[in-house]
């Protein structure tokens, strides 16, 4: 049984005891709240702060964002933790007590269990009168979540790759981007595009393609509601796009050696054109360009290639959202740096990222964007926790790299299989899971 086998395993039986509730002492509240404190010099204890921004606390840039906030709460002591597989282990550490004062949710926990491992920040009514995202951590008008940046999804690219192959506007439609990937293979050395295969998370990306296509704020309503692979809905348009690349042999030799830190300069080099990812990757991939001695402007973004009179979409969405654990001796120090990193830190601004606070400008990053009319959505996350029950039962995984990677292989001749039925497949097991579940 080699490593990812047992993982896949350890990480079942987390995933398992979770839904069902068996959460340890994890489950067990010390008091649900985390309000918002009055008086910082009242403020006081340490707290550990659980991230998957492994580089940011590598390079002290997270020390740097507790030194400031000791100047406004000199009582708390901030420590972090960064995690590399910050999904796998969290899951396993939340069966017990110790996941953290502070921690990012992870994608297995469901909405409707958010009371059981987080401490409430406040109403939804009122929350939202200054914050985006409320609604995707809100549990019977309470909120548990607050996400410190929004993400746009699209296409990260090299300028110089697209424009020496003579592709001088965004592609439109699904077929228009395959023939840029073309020319760019045929007068280029490029990767066309890269997969990200190996390390699987990128592979999730490709959800956020819901709701961009269609130009839908209703797309989650729409994936509880419906089949999400039927002709002409978002996710199979986007199944069907990342197919047919893969299918067309414009990605890297073998998907099964991609490394994402390497990818980061390669595309900055010129050695990549093009990852589907989101606006949270631009930063990178620029300080990538100037860490490579080219040009951090040659680094580009743009939509998913489809438009709905005329405008391209993309949807607005939260980042991991930071929430306080329940089981925490140290609430007011927890949420008091909750609060600061949101609204105080400019880690929104550092990260070239959209600001959760609602009066904010958009930043640079996207305004080319701006510029094209992209129209930006803010989708309705009303019926985001009966999505995740319907994920969870169908087992296929929409937040999760699994079905993709199935996906890629069928592509690349390495699973048997048609497309059509692959889709249906997939189809057929969401409808199934909505039987059971009597949506």
């Amino acid at each position: 049984m080699n490593r990812r086998t047992v993982l896949a395993l350890a990480l079942a039986v987390g995933a398992a005891m979770l839904a069902s509730g068996c959460t340890g002492t994890g489950g067990t509240s010390k008091g649900a709240d985390a309000e918002a404190p009055d008086d910082p010099a009242k403020v006081g204890g340490t707290v550990t702060v659980l991230t998957h921004r492994t580089d940011l606390v590598q390079d002290g840039t997270m020390k740097k964002y507790a030194a400031e906030f000791n100047k406004t709460y000199p009582k708390v002591k901030v420590e972090f933790e960064g995690l590399t597989d910050y999904e796998g282990e969290v899951k396993i550490r939340m069966n017990t007590e110790n996941y953290g004062d502070v921690l990012m949710i992870p994608a297995v926990i469901e909405k409707k269990d958010y009371p059981k491992f987080f401490a409430s920040l406040g109403t939804r009514a009122e929350r939202s009168k200054k914050y985006r995202f409320t609604d995707y951590s809100t549990v019977q008008g309470k909120v548990y979540g607050q996400s410190p940046i929004g993400v746009v999804p699209g296409f990260v690219y090299n300028k110089k790759v697209w424009s020496a192959a003579g592709i001088t506007d965004w592609p439109t439609t699904p077929a228009e981007f395959l023939d840029d990937l073309k020319a760019i293979k045929s007068k280029s050395e490029a990767v066309p595009y890269y997969t990200n295969f190996k390390d699987m998370w990128p592979l999730t990306q490709w959800t956020n393609v819901n709701g961009s296509v269609g130009c839908d704020t209703g797309a989650t309503t729409r994936l509880a509601e419906g089949n999400p692979w039927a002709d002409g809905a978002d996710l199979r348009v986007g199944d069907t796009l990342l197919h047919d690349i893969v299918k067309s042999d414009l990605i890297e030799k073998d998907p099964t050696t991609t490394n994402w830190e390497a990818s980061k300069p390669r595309l900055a080099k010129g050695e990549i054109a093009t990852m589907w990812l989101g606006s949270w990757a631009i930063v990178q991939m620029q300080a990538a360009a100037k860490q490579a001695g080219t040009d951090p402007a040659d680094i580009g973004f743009m939509p998913f290639p489809a438009q709905k009179d005329g405008t391209f979409c993309a949807v607005t969405s939260p980042d991991y959202q930071q929430a306080v654990n329940v089981n925490s001796d140290h609430k007011a120090a927890a949420r008091a740096w909750i609060d600061w990193f949101t609204d105080k830190s400019g880690y929104a601004g550092a990260n070239l990222a959209l600001s959760p606070l609602k009066d904010a400008p958009l930043p640079d990053v996207l305004k080319p964007y701006e510029e094209a009319g992209v129209k930006l959505l803010d989708i309705d996350d009303t019926k985001g926790a009966e999505v995740k029950s319907l994920d969870n039962q169908s087992e296929v995984g929409i937040y999760k790299p699994d079905y993709r990677q199935d996906l890629v292989d069928l592509a690349r001749g390495a699973r048997k299989g048609s497309l059509d039925d692959f889709l249906v497949g997939l189809g057929d097991k969401w409808t199934e899971a909505q039987r059971n579940l009597g949506s």
